[in-house]
């Protein structure tokens, strides 16, 4: 049976208070006042050249040039949407992070439940790492929605603007979508896809550890039926919670390979974050039947599916850029013109890092190697959600500081605490899975 270190436990303590008096003072530093907004932009205009420039994307214009009625009007209310922008960093930095830690444990999930499904040999002396990964996933998700709805209720509106009815009002396009953008229903659909995942996360570890102690497998085959029903559950939830929870920040725009994409970043998230605990508690001599060629099955995945996230991604990119539909292409105008490093960069880490490697089946058996490709995976996916939320947000008031970096901290302390302490509950090896000797003689 594993047990919690004092060390552990108190690294992940120390990054939730960390994280916490980061994200507080986020939120302290981000109410300025409009004549701080006007100051500020007054001198930044003077730092890049001083003259009076109106920029019809934006509106910005010169604070200090009063010189027609008119461009005072834009200026103070370019200000105004720039102390909006302001205000919503620290929610947005809070909300990235919360939804990156959520997604790893959904991703491990559903990996999980296709090992189930699929009956495979190979991965049941992982079935305890994955059971603790998962853990997460109810108190991350509900994390994520509490801070979506607490944007647009206590807060300002500050991550969807279809939540502001002021802005409703004056869009036809948002009022066409009311039924379906509107608080309560958004409520109502997270806490049925989140109730879903956890009652198929509860029964399938309850009937996991029940078949540890019974004398046939009737337990291993209600999880393979479980399993195969949560998977299309899943499929469908997935899908409209990546609508819902991140592509709604831009109302105006949408992708039909959107569900698929969220799902290929948080399915190889999910099996990058398995394999780093389990070579950890390898390291720790907790996982003896764990060898290099589960390693090694477990950087499979990570190539294939960096792979197969860059199909998508470049899928729904060319096909947008090269049908130039102003509606669609903004979305990624935008991002290459504000996010121009952590857009490209992000493809950089998520593809080419990846497939240069782990690319070569000897370095997927070196567990440090493994551990360096992980860590630039977690990177990169982070970055794309990062990108898919603050362009929408913060538009180009962007900046990966204390706001950012203390919501990684408190969710990534959070994440550490509550995973180990789940794989503390039940023996590290699910021993009478019928499938489990097949794992435990897995070599190649």
């Amino acid at each position: 049976m594993y047990t919690l270190s004092n060390k552990l436990r108190t690294f992940s303590f120390a990054l939730i208070i960390l994280g916490f008096i980061g994200v507080v003072y986020g939120f302290m530093s981000s109410h300025k006042s409009l004549d701080e907004v006007k100051t500020m932009l007054a001198d930044e205009a003077a730092h890049h050249g001083g003259g009076h420039a109106v920029d019809e994307s934006t509106h910005v214009v010169d604070a200090h040039d009063m010189h027609a009625e008119a461009d005072a009007h834009h200026g103070d209310a370019h200000a105004e949407h720039v102390q909006h922008q302001i205000a919503n960093r620290p929610w947005s930095a809070l909300y990235v992070a919360a939804f990156f830690f959520m997604m790893i444990a959904l991703g491990a999930l559903a990996f999980y439940a296709l090992q189930y499904a699929s009956q495979a040999g190979w991965s049941p002396v992982l079935f305890r790492v994955m059971e603790g990964i998962t853990a997460y996933l109810l108190p991350g998700a509900i994390i994520v929605l509490l801070i979506a709805v607490a944007s647009g209720t206590i807060g300002h509106y500050n991550l969807f603007v279809w939540m502001d009815p002021e802005v409703v009002a004056h869009d036809k396009l948002l009022q066409g979508k009311a039924d379906w953008l509107n608080i309560g229903w958004f409520a109502v659909r997270g806490l049925i896809f989140i109730a879903g995942w956890s009652l198929y996360r509860h029964f399938s570890r309850k009937y996991s550890i029940a078949q540890d102690d019974a004398d046939d497998n009737r337990f291993f085959k209600k999880n393979f039926r479980i399993s195969a029903g949560f998977l299309v559950f899943f499929i469908y939830s997935e899908s409209i919670m990546s609508w819902d929870w991140i592509m709604s920040v831009d109302p105006h725009w949408f992708s039909t390979l959107f569900g698929w994409y969220v799902f290929a970043s948080m399915f190889v998230s999910g099996i990058t974050v398995i394999a780093l605990v389990t070579i950890y508690l390898k390291s720790k001599g907790l996982l003896p039947l764990v060898n290099d060629s589960h390693i090694h099955d477990l950087a499979k995945f990570m190539f294939g599916i960096s792979v197969f996230w860059t199909y998508l991604w470049f899928s729904q990119f060319m096909l947008i850029w090269y049908s130039n539909i102003p509606e669609e292409v903004t979305y990624f105008v935008t991002r290459i013109e504000d996010y121009n490093l952590p857009f490209f960069g992000m493809v950089a880490l998520n593809f080419l890092f990846p497939l240069l490697v782990l690319m070569n089946s000897d370095y997927k058996r070196v567990n440090w190697f493994v551990v360096m490709a992980g860590v630039v995976i977690l990177f990169g996916h982070y970055l794309d959600i990062f990108n898919m939320i603050m362009p929408a947000t913060v538009g180009d008031r962007w900046f990966i500081g204390i706001p950012e970096i203390s919501s990684v901290l408190l969710f990534a302390g959070l994440f550490i605490f509550i995973v180990f302490t789940a794989l503390t509950k039940a023996p590290l090896l699910a021993k009478r899975n019928p499938l489990v000797k097949e794992s435990e003689q897995f070599h190649y």
